[in-house]
């Protein structure tokens, strides 16, 4: 109880220390609320963007992966650069590869029709950037997208070729407002006339691309009606059992090599990539901004923990007669040293919480931006609260041995 009351009084005293030299306190409490903040904020706003790639790069799941084009190979070696060329993967093979894959998974075909269309209802018209995809029945489940309302595409649309879409949130309520329902509507996509049969869920933007401003026609449509030379197809695999995934990419590779003709000995004429091959690479890139910004907030809390040892050094200065009084009176030189210690974690201590408060709004300001979910950083909370108690120990410990040394008799004399 003695020390549980000593300490109230050791806190109480330091508030009013802190009131009578307010001025240099906040600067203090400004210098390390900066620091906490730059730390918490950088590392809560890569948390977002963090949650956001896993949300959206692998929203397809970890049972997915798509077979693509290889791109261009440079080859240096000898005198000379020697390039070698992977041919698109034609309609042929990968059609040819979904009726041969036997493995127990679900195999889309899919491509891209363009990427400029403007789609129109009446009076109503999206910006000239929508995006035009020519898929099979699959592709909805392959994708990992849902439905809000409406069907997906029946094999016989597919195959036929029938002026049917799906559309994105987006598309719909920019061509129909007031809570018109899109299904069953006919809507211009270029020159064609097409009927919504379904819409799509909202999946949310990043910046400068949002995944709802798509419009999904049957594959056969697409290839007639949006064809191009070299046209260029995917192909996205949904393994039913996830442990069978190597197995699956495996047999995909000999299926596909067999289809492509490559030849023995040689590299794969395609890849092969996971659906959350992307969100990793990306996620260990932001770790190495993780490393970037602690060490920046380390660096600035290192600037905090010297100016709050210089402010506890002059208050030991300004508070020399003071000290004197009080050791006249009974108090010890640890008593003195812990008073200006609780002084130093009390300054740090609201530093770190405004710099905590600060932290978690800028840090879900980006949160915010990239759709992602609001975060509270809890191990940034704790480990802000630590740095401060270790800032306000490392700074206050040399203020508060030298204030526990001085001789009462000559501190009753210092003016």
């Amino acid at each position: 109880m003695a020390n549980i009351k000593l300490i109230k009084e050791n806190i109480i005293i330091s508030l009013v220390s802190i009131k009578s030299h307010l001025l240099r306190t906040i600067l203090t409490v400004l210098i390390i609320a900066f620091g906490i903040m730059a730390l918490v904020g950088i590392l809560t706003a890569i948390d977002a963007v963090e949650y956001f790639l896993n949300d959206n790069f692998s929203m397809m799941g970890s049972n997915t992966f798509s077979v693509q084009n290889r791109e261009l190979r440079v080859h240096i070696g000898g005198n000379s650069n020697k390039t070698k060329h992977f041919e698109h993967i034609d309609f042929r093979q990968a059609t040819k590869f979904k009726e041969e894959y036997s493995f127990p998974a679900i195999t889309s075909v899919f491509t891209r029709g363009t990427g400029i269309a403007t789609v129109k209802y009446e009076s109503e018209k999206t910006n000239p950037n929508t995006q035009i995809m020519g898929v099979d029945e699959n592709y909805v489940s392959t994708a990992g997208l849902e439905l809000e309302k409406g069907r997906n595409f029946l094999p016989a649309e597919v195959h036929q070729g029938n002026h049917v879409t799906i559309i994105g949130s987006e598309i719909a309520s920019t061509l129909f407002p007031k809570k018109i329902d899109p299904i069953g509507k006919i809507v211009s996509i270029g020159a064609g006339k097409y009927r919504v049969i379904g819409v799509l869920k909202e999946r949310g933007s990043s910046v400068g691309f949002s995944g709802d401003r798509y419009c999904l026609a049957p594959l056969g449509n697409v290839r007639q009606y949006f064809s191009r030379p070299d046209m260029n197809y995917r192909i996205s695999v949904m393994v039913v059992d996830q442990t069978k995934m190597e197995a699956a990419i495996g047999e995909a590779t000999g299926v596909f090599r067999r289809i492509r003709k490559d030849k023995l000995g040689e590299d794969d004429s395609f890849s092969i990539i996971k659906s959350d091959n992307i969100a990793n690479m990306l996620i260990e890139l932001t770790s190495k901004i993780q490393i970037g910004a602690t060490v920046i907030g380390l660096i600035t809390l290192l600037g905090a923990a010297i100016g709050l040892m210089n402010i506890m050094l002059v208050s030991v200065t300004e508070r020399t007669r003071e000290i004197g009084i009080r050791k006249a009176v009974g108090a010890t030189s640890r008593t003195i040293r812990n008073q200006f210690l609780v002084e130093a974690i009390v300054i740090a201590q609201i530093g770190g919480i405004l710099g905590i408060i600060a932290g978690i709004l800028i840090g879900n300001g980006v949160s915010a931006l990239t759709g992602s979910a609001f975060i509270v950083p809890w191990l940034w909370i704790v480990l802000g609260l630590g740095l401060c108690l270790i800032v306000a120990l490392v700074s206050g410990i040399l203020p508060a041995n030298k204030a526990a040394k001085l001789d009462p008799i000559e501190s009753l004399r210092y003016e």
